[in-house]
């Protein structure tokens, strides 16, 4: 198993578009692969239609319950591909766990994902190959348990100052997990969305990232409409419209993260 964090403290820059297209490109290799959910926003969960504002089987009750995390598992339409959904019910819940000293607040997560369910008597951990956060633009107790049980983190980001703005702090609240939680967390690198190729502003900004935090090669352009209308359709920008731009960086990029963790990119 190997679990990844998707995020940004900036909004807007396509962190639950590279999470629900990352992991059904992986569950169209052959893996098992998991969506996480930790947005109130629920946005990862609405991408596949999955999003139940009145549901209690969401990540609010992983944070707050000793429930397995596998417990609260929804199957998608998609083959490999499951969603752990979440709704607006994490808001309150990140503030109670603040409020309750009686159990440690950092490491839920960790706890429900190698939890066994009494019923199929199996784990998330040992459920599925890849599990992915879709992290909110936000630096809060459950993001914190998300980077606690992460291997890679990836930081989709566009070229603006906004974006790199917002960059050295998460790097810092990365480091900081890294020693006091989790040190084999690994910060994979950025990866450039909503890129446009023919101006020169962007080939600039590339640069100066490259030369500031790992990046990775592949960079995802933008693309007009396409992402736009796959979120009415609910369907993954890389089924909605295989020839697109962002489509085609979207396969690219997955085979540049599999290669970098020394995972095959030929179908399982």
């Amino acid at each position: 198993m190997r679990v990844i964090s998707i995020i940004n403290l900036k909004g807007g820059v396509a962190k639950t578009t590279t999470t629900v297209n990352m992991a059904c490109l992986l569950a169209e290799k052959g893996y098992k692969v998991l969506i996480v959910d930790n947005d109130k926003q629920g946005n990862a969960s609405k991408a596949f239609g999955m999003y139940d504002p009145e549901s209690g089987d969401n990540m609010a009750k992983v944070m707050l319950e000793t429930v397995p995390l596998i417990d609260i598992v929804k199957r998608t339409k998609y083959e490999n591909l499951d969603i752990a959904p979440a709704n607006m019910d994490l808001l309150e819940a990140n503030l109670r766990v603040i409020a309750d000293v009686s159990r440690a607040q950092q490491t839920r997560i960790k706890r429900a994902l190698e939890k066994e369910s009494e019923i199929s008597q199996v784990s998330a951990a040992e459920e599925y190959d890849f599990i992915i956060f879709d992290n909110a633009p936000d630096i809060n107790m459950s993001i914190i348990n998300a980077l606690v049980v992460s291997d890679d983190v990836i930081v989709p980001l566009e070229i603006d100052q906004y974006s790199f703005d917002g960059l050295e702090i998460l790097l810092e609240q990365i480091a900081a997990v890294k020693e006091d939680f989790n040190p084999k967390i690994n910060f994979m690198g950025c990866l450039i969305t909503k890129y446009r190729e023919r101006e020169d502003v962007q080939a600039q900004g590339a640069e100066v990232l490259e030369n500031k935090c790992k990046t990775f090669k592949t960079r995802i352009r933008r693309t007009e409409q396409k992402p736009q209308e796959s979120t009415f359709a609910r369907i993954p920008l890389v089924e909605y419209s295989t020839r697109c731009g962002a489509s085609k960086d979207y396969r690219s990029f997955v085979d540049e993260y599999l290669n970098a963790v020394g995972e095959k990119t030929e179908e399982k």
